[in-house]
């Protein structure tokens, strides 16, 4: 019980640094500035390109690219969607819609047939890599590329509201979280936790800041000054990259300091995760990546999620199986308030993600099951390396490591 005390001591002081100084990490107010009342209006509305990489995402874009094409925007603006060697006709559904969007007034779209991938690119990166040299290629270049994905949908004014952001922060990126789909029992339970370890991995106030060497961004709403991006050496600076949005704001941080990430609510994505299983492959695709197939930060992440969300629950329910048997010595009595601080504060600062997700907050005590499952994916992630099982992008996979 000893032992259990001091652990959840730990633990309880790690939580005490996280919700008070790590960025707020847990906060949800890092967000554009709202419409209304508008901020100035810019006098002349910069030019924007959107490049949507897609593989075989026929099913998605009926529900998604309409909307795109259809922004409330200003000033020049064009779609170029890079079809990836799909085999479902992504392309060709893609130029209908563009047909359509354009007989209605709508951005013109461009599909841009994919060449094969050279060695050493990753894939999604390479499908951006093309629609930036399209959208740049001919005449003057926009001033911005927007890198969004086919299952993204948007909101009329959402590319406005981007704009001016960028416009009057002075920044190279602006990025949004998508709202992702939590409609499914298991998108319920695992999603808002996901924005939430992502957001303590990368707190969003941190990256916001010029002088923090944090840097990220959400790659499905991704809007770049496109003389930052080209300063900075390109896309084929992050050409390996398999997690290209990270690797994307850690470049233009690095280059030109100022870059933003926040949450969104009128950016949203349509990918349905039905089940656990495919939740799970979500996140285990990815998460030894991110780890750089160090099996050190394998060990050392393992632990730390234990640490953190594991032993404040054990140690307040040990302490009362200990009483429960008679034994009410001091070791038992700081496991159970040590336990219960940790476990009160984990469950405060999941409430703000919950309540932006529109769900209830009695979830949020569940927070430790849910970061044994994501120990779990994280190890499966290691495993599926190890297996040789490659990492892929809608079915493409990546190079071996």
């Amino acid at each position: 019980m000893l032992v259990l005390a001091i652990i959840c001591a730990v633990s309880a002081a790690a939580w005490i640094y996280l919700v008070a100084a790590h960025g707020g990490f847990w906060q949800t107010s890092q967000r554009l500035p709202p419409a209304s009342p508008p901020p100035a209006e810019p006098v002349t509305w910069p030019g924007v390109a959107a490049v949507v990489p897609a593989r075989n995402e026929a099913e998605s874009l009926p529900g998604t690219l309409p909307a795109l094409l259809a922004q409330d925007y200003p000033g020049p603006f064009s779609v170029l969607l890079v079809d990836d060697n799909s085999d479902d006709g992504t392309g060709v559904i893609a130029a209908e819609l563009g047909e359509k969007a354009a007989r209605d007034g709508g951005a013109p779209l461009t599909v841009v047939s994919g060449k094969p991938r050279p060695d050493g690119w990753a894939g999604k990166v390479w499908a951006m890599a093309q629609g930036f040299a399209a959208a740049t290629a001919d005449g003057p270049a926009p001033d911005y590329v927007l890198f969004t994905d086919a299952d993204i949908a948007w909101a009329p004014h959402a590319l406005r509201d981007l704009v001016r952001g960028a416009q009057t922060d002075d920044r190279a990126l602006v990025s949004q979280m998508a709202l992702l789909r939590a409609e499914t029992r298991w998108e319920r339970m695992i999603v808002p936790a996901f924005v939430y370890f992502f957001a303590q991995l990368y707190p969003f106030r941190k990256v916001n800041d010029p002088n923090s060497r944090t840097a990220a961004a959400a790659g499905g709403c991704m809007l770049v000054r496109t003389a930052a991006l080209r300063q900075a050496g390109g896309l084929e600076q992050i050409k390996g990259a398999l997690i290209d949005d990270v690797a994307l704001g850690t470049l233009l941080k690095r280059s030109a300091r100022r870059t933003w990430l926040g949450l969104a609510t009128d950016v949203t994505s349509a990918r349905p995760y039905p089940d656990l299983a495919s939740l799970w492959h979500m996140i285990a695709r990815s998460a030894y990546v991110q780890l750089r197939y160090n099996p050190a930060l394998l060990a050392g992440t393992v632990i730390g999620l234990l640490l953190l969300y594991a032993a404040p629950p054990a140690g307040m329910i040990g302490a009362l199986i200990a009483a429960a048997a008679g034994s009410t010595g001091a070791a038992t009595v700081a496991a159970g308030l040590a336990g219960l601080a940790g476990w009160t504060l984990m469950t405060a600062s999941f409430v703000p993600m919950l309540r932006l997700y529109r769900l209830s907050v009695l979830r949020a005590p569940s927070l430790p099951l849910i970061a044994l499952l994501y120990a779990a994916m994280t190890a499966d992630s290691a495993r599926r390396h190890y297996a040789g099982a490659a990492v892929s992008w809608r079915g493409r996979a990546a190079d071996r490591v």
